[in-house]
């Protein structure tokens, strides 16, 4: 059977990605530099993923020293810097065990396998359904897609997975009319981010606790976004003091090399006996080196505390943009390094002129602008960012 080659100047990629022609080949800190070495400020940081920045001097040496020794063994086998990684999370976090993943949509999916397992140990197979939020975003899986229930994320994937209940409005009163003797968990994302960097009050936040409490159920936490120092807290639920029973992470974890894990309290994760789940490449010696060195240096002592002050500043510049340009601008959104605008012209558009103004920005749902920088930002570039901003605010208003 002949081949049939790909035009000339035509790309072997599927088409799945809207990408532009923009193609970078190196970065440092918060700049990522294209092949003219045209810089380009990275508010973007690979959708709240470089958490560090871009070849973070250290993550560098890290990986470089991991992978002249070992690269992959397999979970047949004890992996020293798991263990270590793991620990490390287990003494910062609510959590008592870990299990860990290559993706944030992984760890999602590992949330929901353990809390239908949890009460399938207990005698309770029924009780496999999960309460989810519309506008909501867990990942692009079969499970995740389900459990977000997004018309265009399931367009023509064959049926939808049974399994999830849908709240369409973040109200706690329509939850509790939700839950039913099937009803085994919650999932909900502290900040949701695809769907336009909506904060969920503490108050609700607390509610939902409440309810689990009432009814027996388990709270996950989606944090593959918000988690990791993102919100200014190491957890964003953690602002909140609020324990829930599973959380998935991934993006900040390690600061760009494909790392996420789930984490659980021992009395949830002990359904999960041997056979019940793995992963070939989750918790790999690659990973788990850069992941450990990412969190340490979040975990230094004050990080956390200047990302919050980092947040404030940027969120003043934010509104005192929204003020110059109420037309353009009709709310500032977010908490620490994880912010958004809630754009009246199309987004898209506004991201295209910032582009030209040689600033990174992440679209999102509901017509937002997401704004994600690297978390060592510093307050000079963050005056850099909101200048470019409005520059390219300025443009807009002249179209």
């Amino acid at each position: 059977m002949t081949k049939i080659k790909n035009r000339p100047n035509e790309t072997s990629l599927m088409g799945n990605y809207s990408r532009t022609d923009l193609a970078f080949v190196r970065g440092k800190g918060v700049w990522l530099f294209d092949k003219k070495g045209k810089m380009f400020l990275d508010l973007a940081s690979g959708i709240a993923v470089n958490s560090l920045g871009h070849s973070h001097p250290k993550l560098v040496k890290v990986l470089a020293n991991q992978g002249s020794k070992l690269w992959h063994t397999s979970n047949l086998y004890t992996v020293p810097n798991q263990e270590e990684l793991a620990k490390l999370l287990t003494e910062s976090t609510f959590a008592e065990k870990v299990f860990f993943t290559n993706s944030g949509a992984e760890s999602v999916e590992c949330a929901i396998k353990i809390a239908r397992r949890f009460f399938f140990s207990k005698g309770q197979p029924n009780r496999n359904r999960i309460i989810s939020f519309q506008g909501s975003f867990h990942g692009r899986t079969m499970g995740t897609i389900a459990a977000a229930g997004s018309r265009k994320s399931l367009e023509g994937f064959g049926p939808k997975l049974p399994g999830f209940d849908l709240i369409k409005k973040l109200s706690l009163d329509s939850v509790e009319k939700k839950i039913s003797e099937r009803t085994c968990a919650i999932l909900v994302e502290p900040i949701m981010g695809e769907g336009g960097i909506v904060t969920l009050s503490c108050s609700f936040l607390k509610g939902l606790k409440d309810l689990c409490e009432k009814y027996k159920l388990l709270l996950i936490f989606d944090e593959v976004q918000s988690g990791i120092g993102r919100s200014g807290h190491f957890l964003a639920h953690e602002k909140c003091e609020i324990t829930p029973d599973l959380v998935a992470l991934a993006k900040g974890l390690g600061n760009g090399f494909p790392i996420g894990a789930c984490l659980a309290t021992k009395k949830v994760a002990d359904c999960m006996v041997p056979g019940t789940h793995g992963s070939t490449y989750g918790g790999n010696p690659l990973g788990c080196a850069v992941a450990l060195e990412t969190i340490k240096h979040i975990l230094k002592p004050k990080f956390l505390s200047t990302i919050r002050g980092k947040g404030d500043f940027f969120k003043h510049k934010l509104n005192v943009l929204k003020d110059i340009f109420p037309e353009q601008i009709l709310e500032v959104r977010g908490r620490g390094l994880m912010l958004g605008l809630k754009c009246i012209s199309k987004n898209t558009h506004l991201i295209d002129m910032c582009r030209k103004e040689k600033l990174l920005l992440v679209p999102g749902a509901s017509n937002t602008l997401r704004i994600l920088p690297p978390l060592t930002i510093t307050y000079k570039e963050i005056e850099e960012g909101t200048t470019r901003l409005k520059k390219a605010l300025l443009q807009m208003r002249q179209l």
